[in-house]
């Protein structure tokens, strides 16, 4: 996990927050000593309470609608390629209510030219 978010830092910048469940990726000793030393508030969900973060409920339900059970993987290789090609769809191009209705690549697009109000912080989901 501390190398995923160290390789986002370096091209999205710092989160002030990272919403986490209670799975063994995020309770390392290695990952709080990143967020302490980033200033990155590691927000845990509570154990059983999957509406504390929402978000990746409704991405965990898009995913399995939209690629899984949709798509036939002939080999590991086909799967990779068709996650991807769903996530760069997901996390590019389609539009997000929370982003003015903007696919994410517009939306940062109009942030570094300076049209669109430029978030506080960065927010990993």
């Amino acid at each position: 996990m501390v190398r995923v978010v160290q390789r986002i830092k370096s091209t999205r910048g710092t989160p002030c927050f990272i919403k986490v469940d209670n799975g063994p990726e995020f309770i390392s000793k290695e990952l709080d000593k990143w967020a302490y030393e980033n200033k990155v508030t590691l927000d845990f969900s509570r154990p059983g309470k999957p509406i504390d973060n929402a978000y990746i409920e409704s991405f965990n339900g898009s995913f399995r609608d939209e690629c899984l059970n949709i798509n036939w993987f002939l080999s590991l290789e086909d799967a990779r390629e068709k996650i991807e090609e769903w996530r760069r769809d997901y996390n590019e191009w389609r539009p997000r209510s929370s982003l003015d209705n903007l696919p994410p690549s517009q939306y940062l697009e109009d942030q570094e030219r300076g049209i669109s109000p430029i978030l506080a912080c960065t927010v990993l989901g």
